[in-house]
């Protein structure tokens, strides 16, 4: 139990760092923004292109670890999504409702929570994850959104709608560029190799903080949506590893190491990301906020007895 607790005490005080210092007005309003813009832009970016770029096609060629990781994840996006339509909600905001739900916080919880229980070697798998999550799940997630709202429906024109904003994420354009100079044999020189040290070592540390900063803003109230909001970190926190430990252990027959690192990320809090979305999408936000604050306060009772199982089990 307390080596389970000295993994996650530095990731959730460095969450709760950044509560603090917004609930006590040490830094601004805008502090979580911009912090967010830092890591998103700059830190995580760094940090997947550097991993991709020293990974080797034998550690990147994981089809099973792919394919269960994504079947896990859609999965759960569509039986939310499923529900959501058959209560009537509007296909928007069921697709933003669905992805709060099936979102994990593999960019700003994953890669220091992996590294801390699994070590480096989880670096690798962490942005497959993370790959998976902002581009195949946001990217479904944007296309039934514009379904939902456009009027304009011609499906070459949607497509390149989605493209273009996939080709404009930096998660998405990081990690590709670092395949292509690992597949080309590239060598960095080591001022641009110290320059991205430099910058991942404080993608970690940023986003939890961002992460508190976000949760500590203040937002309006309403009292509908939380039994939903309530629902959603269920299906986050439970079902979704659940689902994710069956298809990598029971149907793929993945190793005991990944079947455990594919289940920790799967069991991550609700990310920041269908926040954003609803906030550009200008959706109604309320029920997203809440089931990642709630998702976010709830993981740290279940990813302790998750891990202290993968330890014992280990």
């Amino acid at each position: 139990m307390l080596s389970t607790l000295e993994i996650l005490l530095p990731v959730f005080g460095l969450i709760l760092a950044g509560f603090v210092c917004r609930k006590r007005d040490l830094l601004g309003p805008a502090a979580a923004s911009e912090l967010n813009r830092y890591v998103v832009w700059l830190a995580l970016p760094a940090l997947l292109f550097d991993t991709m770029a020293h990974a080797s096609w034998q550690q990147l060629y994981q089809p099973a670890f792919i394919v269960s990781f994504s079947l896990a994840c859609m999965g759960t996006f569509v039986l939310i999504l499923a529900v959501r339509l058959l209560r009537g909600r509007p296909l928007a905001d069921a697709s933003i409702d669905a992805i709060a739900g099936a979102y994990p916080n593999t960019g700003y919880i994953g890669f220091p929570l992996c590294l801390l229980a699994f070590g480096p070697r989880s670096y690798t798998e962490t942005t497959i994850a993370t790959i998976i999550v902002a581009c195949v799940l946001f990217a479904v997630a944007i296309v039934l959104i514009e379904v939902g709202l456009q009027g304009e429906r011609a499906p070459h024109r949607l497509a390149l709608k989605v493209f273009a904003a996939l080709a404009r994420n930096p998660l998405i354009v990081a990690p590709i560029l670092g395949v292509l100079i690992a597949s080309a044999h590239l060598t960095l020189p080591p001022a641009l190799e110290t320059f991205l040290k430099l910058l991942s070592g404080s993608a970690s540390p940023c986003a939890l903080v961002s992460l508190g900063l976000f949760l500590a803003q203040k937002r309006e109230a309403a009292a509908s949506g939380l039994a939903t909001a309530w629902s959603l970190a269920a299906i986050k926190l439970l079902l979704q590893p659940l689902l994710t430990w069956w298809l990598t252990a029971k149907v793929f027959g993945l190793s005991d190491t990944l079947v455990a690192i594919a289940v920790v990320l799967a069991a991550l809090p609700t990310g920041t990301g269908p926040f954003m979305l609803a906030e550009f999408y200008r959706r109604e936000a309320h029920i997203t906020s809440r089931t990642i604050l709630i998702s976010t306060v709830a993981s740290l009772v279940t990813l302790s007895l998750l891990l202290l199982y993968v330890h014992n089990v280990g």
